[in-house]
């Protein structure tokens, strides 16, 4: 009774859109399409509007009940069992199916028949690599390990390769996670090493290497801050995407470990004490390449280890990469690029500094023109030791002084239009024009004289002018009738009520709402020219690429 009350309480196992894809074998636009269509399609458990999660029991009895998509695969079939069975915890699910096919027909004394079963269908027309490799991509991409340590990203491991280059043959990793960055090392370098907290991803890691028939793959578990397992090796290159904002990293147990090369690093710099762990481990001429949050680019707290970094020349390159690459949130990252000197490799006298933050996540890595620049080393050793891409690709590549003219002319001739725009309006008798006689736009939409839209109306007859109508539907009284008792303001366009006269009086208003129109998209656009200006202004006078007006009132 008591393994009965544990199992019920465990918590529903949750699916995302493109998981029910998968389940069924049709698109995720198929499964958006059954959400719109069908009002007892299972409403979201969890996850946010942009990534909502379902309950997978819910899911499948609602799938059942409509008869939507295709019989359940093996794959599929393997896939549900686990999730139902370890719900968020996949790696141990994995790492079972790992040991069956490891040991082969023998099985696991832990696994039962039905799970065998399954492994042994899909192993008649895929080898255990491959069926390994496929349900290692379905919990890369799928929901449980949102916000969890372990994985990189597919893609995010394809920047760190671009710019590691080739010719390292000795990798390591020391979080490797489930091992998806160390391994993609595999075919290039001779030893790949790792190491990870988490015992059970370095088991499954372990497990994986040898069914990809990985050569020259050690994988072991513990912190590697608090118990480094390779304290003697040296290797070529060194990749990491360590954990991020670990506050308990070992500091006070750690204060005269010699991995401090560069300092201390406080309580709140864990990413930088990961940076001189892999530096430590780096053979002469060797390099590493780190994945850092952006804000260990000017934090406070790290300036004088960035300091000493820059200082000797070690420090080689800083890319930010664009939004949405970490495997765990959609921000944007860095990678930091350090090179150990050599006797072939002398330490460098500038840093490349890359920002492809605005590319496309498919885009190449190569830098396009503007998004790369050389910043020589003194130039960062200022009072911030700000490493961040952008502002120095912003502020050696922006022609200060081009740019700042040609906003100063432009905001000239927008205020010389502005005046003109301005309509010479004179007194008129007084009173509310729509305290008179009036017609609400749904009596005129009804008699087929105008078109409506959610905030605007365009006359089909000669005898109304659009740009009257909507200069009334904005008016004081229309905007009062569109706001409701809760605050809540939506444009009336069928309740509103316009003034009833002539063409040639409508037309005279008209034209005068046109020109207060074009008057307020004008200002709108000085405002933007004007806050363009003083940030050119404000960056070109600090930067040095601007002076002040001469003493005699010159520009």
């Amino acid at each position: 009774m008591e393994d009965d009350t544990v199992r019920l309480a465990a918590p529903e196992p949750l699916v995302t859109a493109a998981e029910i894809a998968r389940l069924t074998g049709v698109t995720r636009a198929a499964v958006s399409n059954w959400r719109r269509r069908h009002d007892d399609f299972p409403a979201p458990v969890a996850g946010g509007a942009g990534s909502p999660l379902f309950s997978l029991p819910e899911i499948r009895s609602w799938l059942e009940t409509q008869s939507k998509g295709k019989e359940a695969s093996a794959e599929v079939r393997l896939w549900e069992k686990l999730r139902t069975v370890h719900g968020d915890d996949m790696v141990r699910g994995l790492t079972e199916v790992a040991e069956i096919l490891v040991r082969g027909d023998r099985g696991s004394g832990e696994s039962d028949e039905a799970l065998r079963s399954l492994v042994g269908e899909l192993g008649s027309d895929r080898s255990p690599a491959e069926l390994l490799a496929g349900l290692t991509a379905r919990y890369v991409d799928s929901s449980g390990r949102a916000g969890s340590d372990g994985i990189t990203s597919p893609r995010l491991t394809q920047a760190i390769i671009y710019f590691a280059g080739e010719g390292a043959r000795t990798v390591l990793d020391p979080a490797c996670g489930i091992g998806s960055l160390l391994f993609a090392f595999g075919g290039r370098a001779d030893t790949l090493s790792g190491q990870d907290v988490d015992p059970a991803n370095a088991r499954f890691a372990e497990l994986r290497a040898g069914l990809m028939d990985l050569p020259g793959v050690t994988v072991r578990a513990g912190d590697s801050l608090r118990d480094d397992q390779y304290r003697d090796l040296k290797a070529e290159l060194v990749v990491c995407e360590p954990p991020v904002g670990v506050a308990d990293w070992g500091r006070e147990d750690l204060l005269l470990d010699p991995r401090w090369e560069f300092g201390v690093p406080s309580r709140a710099e864990s990413e930088l004490a990961w940076l001189q762990h892999c530096y430590f481990h780096t053979a002469p001429g060797g390099q590493v390449v780190m994945v850092m949050p952006t804000s260990v680019a000017y934090r406070k707290a790290g300036r004088r280890i960035r300091a000493e970094v820059v200082r000797r020349g070690l420090l080689t390159h800083v890319v930010a990469l664009p939004p949405g690459m970490a495997a765990s949130h959609s921000l944007s990252v860095h990678l930091w690029v350090l090179r150990r000197p050599s006797d072939a490799h002398q330490p460098v006298e500038s840093v490349r500094m890359t920002d492809l933050t605005s590319n496309a996540l498919d885009a190449p890595f190569a830098p396009q023109p503007g998004q790369s620049t050389e910043v020589p080393r003194i130039e960062l050793l200022d009072d911030t030791v700000d490493l961040t891409p952008a502002t120095h690709v912003a502020a050696r590549l922006t022609d200060y002084a081009a740019q700042y003219a040609a906003v100063r002319a432009e905001i000239g001739e927008r205020l010389t239009q502005l005046q003109d725009l301005l309509p010479a309006l004179t007194e008129g008798p007084g009173g509310n024009l729509q305290d008179g006689a009036v017609v609400s736009l749904s009596e005129l939409a009804r008699a087929g004289l105008i078109r409506t839209s959610e905030d605007a109306a365009v006359s089909t007859s000669e005898q109304l002018d659009t740009d009257y109508l909507n200069g009334f539907l904005r008016s004081s009284a229309n905007n009062r009738r569109s706001t409701t008792a809760s605050g809540t303001f939506r444009t009336d366009t069928r309740g509103a009520r316009i003034p009833q006269m002539g063409i040639d009086d409508q037309r005279r208003y008209g034209a005068a709402f046109r020109s207060l129109v074009e008057f307020e998209r004008l200002v709108r656009d000085i405002t933007e020219l004007g806050e363009r200006a003083a940030t050119l202004a404000r960056d070109g006078l600090t930067g040095g690429a601007l002076l002040p007006p001469s003493d005699d009132g010159g520009s």
